[in-house]
């Protein structure tokens, strides 16, 4: 890694108003302090605050020197501009969606996608400074024979040590996560593990109700019309077709009262206190996405939310919802990782994915809780409600989800047949339906099943008790209690987009000093880029590139006074 230019050597001052650390990140930086190198694997519930122990490790690394860079990989680029603005609440700075492992100038590491990451797996392996600590964000999302998986894994061969994070350690398709140990039972062995019972035990999470809807459904099938509730034992095919029946929006009884029910229930959350509370439908796909959205705007007055995952603006759709006090979104592949509307208390699963993956994925929606003052006794969160077809499969899931998020790798030979069933399914729910397949009626009432009582929560360590002591204040996480006085728009820029508010402003004044006096828009970079001492405008400080900016102003001032 080279040298930083002087004055270039950034700090690593986290904001004064900083939030104690949850009981279960103290454990866990506890046990990194023991780590020297290879993988180290953290399994928390979603919503947990998987991020604020990952940053405060990777600062106190740099700070010891034992780490010269840090570089977060993540499955979207939203999320790689969330760990740019958590970590400059600790006083880190990472530039996001970065094409290359050593950080800009000024910059202590860089979040980057592992799509990029994929596209040059070398390139990255070259230009990884020394001492590079790793941290995979969402891991599940790599898989050792799978593209991912293997570009990872040889673009970040030289770095010793991989901070792996996830809340489903496991994947759907049964492939091993690089770094992940297996026991002799083929079940992942976290080093430290957090499992949404002790977060909900903690009211660090809330609790789910699941409603579980069934009743009679019939649909035609070739000549046959077949009546069955979700009780009867059907054939593979036909119990894909129960499922699409369910989820059908053209049966006046059935999805389209469902989501009368939950809509009702999300008017009393909202009666009851929680006056900005929302509701989520997850949807099979576009087109099914908007024949529920017409569906809520007749049983509630108003149009819904659609979030469609190919829409440009789709991110910020989904940020601008998180703010607003709207009561429902319609999405369809936007609701896994790293979107956090804590406001979501209702949901309605009507997706054709029933892996325990997505399922994990679409309940760790609504679970999160809104940043409050933390107590010594802190009052368990209300409970948020989602609503679910009684799909076997799907109530399954539900059943088990409290316990420990661990995952299996299968054997060769060893599946339940659920997979071929959800393959099958999940053609049939993304092309066109089959001539032979028309839902016919449906006639479904809600039924209640809640989550087991949570366990008591671990007892801190003599070691976890020392790191409270000694990390008292850190800073705060983005999903957890804060003291903070100031509000979110009051709170310094990120360096990431303070730069690009400076680049933004250096062009338009470079614009504006060419239409006034004729020269070049390369003329005018490199007398600035001569002026600096710098090679180019990529390279620049932010004190460089602000400097830059008081030259443009002086010379479009020097042009007025020629006038």
């Amino acid at each position: 890694m080279p040298s930083p230019r002087p004055g270039c050597t950034p700090s690593l001052s986290p904001r004064s108003n900083r939030s104690p650390l949850r009981a279960w990140q103290i454990r866990a930086l506890a046990e990194m302090g023991h780590w020297e190198g290879g993988p180290f694997l953290v399994s928390a519930a979603p919503g947990a605050g998987k991020t604020r122990p990952a940053l405060e490790f990777a600062r106190r690394q740099l700070a010891a020197g034992t780490a010269t860079a840090v570089v977060v990989a993540c499955p979207t680029a939203p999320l790689t501009r969330q760990w740019a603005r958590a970590a400059h609440e600790l006083g880190l700075d990472l530039a996001p969606d970065a094409d290359s492992p050593a950080p800009p100038a000024g910059f202590h590491g860089v979040a980057v996608t592992y799509a990029r990451v994929a596209k040059a797996p070398l390139r990255w392996a070259r230009s990884l400074p020394r001492r590079t600590l790793v941290i995979a964000d969402e891991a599940h999302h790599l898989g050792e024979e799978l593209t991912w998986g293997v570009t990872f894994a040889r673009a970040f061969t030289e770095s010793h040590r991989w901070l792996l994070l996830s809340g489903t350690p496991f994947r759907s398709d049964a492939t091993p996560i690089p770094g992940v140990s297996y026991d002799a039972d083929g079940l992942a062995e976290p080093d430290v593990s957090y499992s949404y019972a002790e977060a909900v035990a903690d009211a660090v999470c809330r609790p789910v109700c699941f409603v579980a809807y069934d009743g009679s459904l019939s649909w035609r099938s070739g000549d046959d019309v077949i009546e069955s509730s979700f009780e009867t034992v059907l054939s593979t095919r036909e119990a894909s077709r129960r499922y699409r029946t369910a989820i059908s929006t053209d049966l006046p009884d059935g999805l389209r009262r469902i989501l009368g029910e939950a809509d009702a229930k999300l008017r009393a959350i909202r009666r009851d206190g929680h006056r900005d509370a929302a509701g989520l439908v997850v949807a099979a796909d576009s087109e099914h996405a908007r024949r529920i959205a017409k569906l809520l705007r007749e049983a509630t007055g108003r149009m819904p939310l659609v979030v469609l995952h190919a829409e440009a603006r789709a991110a910020a759709k989904l940020a601008a919802f998180t703010a607003a006090t709207d009561p429902w979104i319609v999405a369809v592949n936007m609701v896994s990782e790293g979107v956090d509307i804590p406001r979501l208390r209702v949901g309605v699963y009507a997706t054709a994915a029933k892996t325990p993956l997505i399922f994990r994925q679409i309940v760790g929606r609504f679970v999160r809780t809104r940043p409050t003052r933390p107590t010594h006794s802190p009052r368990a969160p209300e409970p948020s409600w989602l609503y679910i077809p009684a799909d076997p499969i799907l109530r399954d899931h539900a059943a088990t989800i409290e316990q420990e998020l661990r995952g299996s790798v299968r054997r060769p030979g060893d599946g339940d047949g659920l997979e071929s069933e959800e393959r099958e399914e999940r053609r049939e729910t993304e092309r066109s339906p089959a001539p032979e397949f028309v839902p016919l009626s449906a006639d479904v009432a809600p039924q209640m099943t809640l989550f087991g009582a949570p366990g008591p929560a671990p007892a801190p360590t003599a070691a976890a008790a020392r790191w409270a002591s000694a990390l008292a204040g850190a800073a705060p996480n983005r999903d957890e209690p804060s003291d903070d006085p100031n509000p979110p728009g009051a709170r310094s820029v990120p360096a990431f987009e303070r730069r690009a508010q400076l680049r933004d402003e250096r062009h338009r004044l470079v614009s504006e000093v060419r239409r006034r006096d004729g020269t070049s828009h390369r003329e005018i970079n490199a007398w600035l880029n001569r002026k600096l001492g710098i090679a180019s405008v990529e390279k620049a400080t932010l004190s460089e590139l602000e400097q830059s900016v008081e030259l443009l102003v002086g010379k479009l001032s020097q042009l007025s006074r020629r006038r």
